[in-house]
């Protein structure tokens, strides 16, 4: 496996510390990532993401879904369970689990619902207006604004 060094981004760079971070996450993590439960990532639209997990078997009191330190957690923990019951064949996994996925800067997550056995996430990304791309009106000739001159002469 191959091993990266990080330590030139971390000298060149100022406030990349996290993707650095997740960076080095990804790449050191074990190769067994839990599969459990599945899920799927779709865009909906340029700014408008959707994550639904299957939660077979899961109550909405039973699951959990919140916002941490940049991170979005979703977590499930099955209520005991009734001994009175006897299985012949258990295929529906119900065991406790927790998925973390990591939200970009200025992705919010707008709502959450649960039906048919699927949870889903949406998520919408909301750049502010100051980093947003806006066009600079070019002046014609030698028109300057001449308060600003006198000031930055003073």
């Amino acid at each position: 496996m191959r091993t990266y060094d990080f330590a030139p981004l971390y000298r060149a760079t100022v406030g990349f510390d996290r993707i650095a971070d997740m960076m080095d996450r990804v790449l050191s993590s074990d190769v067994t990532q839990p599969t459990y439960p599945p899920y799927n990532i779709e865009k909906i639209d340029e700014n408008a993401y959707r994550i639904s997990i299957a939660v077979a078997g899961f109550s909405d009191d039973e699951l959990n879904v919140e916002v941490k330190e940049g991170a979005l957690i979703v977590s499930a923990r099955k209520a005991t369970e009734d001994e009175a019951r006897t299985y012949l064949h258990r295929g529906i996994a119900t065991r406790a689990f927790e998925r973390r996925f990591a939200l970009a800067d200025h992705v919010r997550v707008t709502g959450a619902g649960h039906a048919d056995g699927m949870l889903h996430i949406d998520l919408v990304r909301e750049v502010p207006e100051a980093l947003k791309p806006r066009r600079i009106q070019i002046a014609k000739g030698d028109t300057v604004d001449a308060k600003a001159v006198e000031t930055a002469g003073a």
